[in-house]
């Protein structure tokens, strides 16, 4: 599972990774409900009880895509948690990255539902991988293609 804040580059570098790996891949923005979309699209964001159903549907899909690479935001440990009950295999690749960097990534994104008025609900929410967590952390102030060489070679490094 490739992690991290709205506009951290989650989508690409989980398409990258897959294509690298011959596997599998998603999004888990495609597994929300209408209504979360339409809630973060007004500027709102998710609370708990809108991300639980979604959460279990993330952890459902890795669970029946063995090897696959989804880009899902779970920011919290908790929701990690969620994922990892579904599928104990799973590993994060934690897409980490300055307010300042991602901000201005995300404010030069067109067609998404999350605005950049969310960005700050996004850092506040967010809890780095715990060392306990199965997965490691890759800086994305680089180039994509060097993002995700470092992500390939830190799973490499977790076998």
């Amino acid at each position: 599972m490739v992690m991290g804040v709205s506009g951290c580059g989650k989508s690409t570098v989980a398409t990258e990774l897959a294509h690298a790996l011959d596997a599998p891949t998603a999004d888990a923005d495609a597994l929300h409900p209408a209504a979360n979309i339409a809630k973060m699209s007004s500027g709102h964001p998710l609370d708990d009880a809108d991300r639980a159903g979604w959460l279990i549907r993330v952890g459902d899909w890795l669970a029946t895509h063995p090897g696959g690479v989804i880009a899902c935001s779970a920011l919290r440990r908790r929701y990690r948690d969620v994922i990892r009950s579904r599928c104990p295999t799973v590993v994060f690749v934690y897409l980490q990255g300055s307010r300042e960097v991602i901000t201005a990534r995300q404010a030069a994104r067109t067609g998404h539902f999350m605005p950049t008025s969310l960005m700050n609900s996004q850092f506040d929410t967010l809890e780095p991988l715990a060392p306990d967590e199965p997965g490691i952390t890759v800086d994305v102030d680089a180039s994509i293609d060097d993002v995700v060489a470092n992500a390939l070679t830190g799973l490499r490094n977790l076998r």
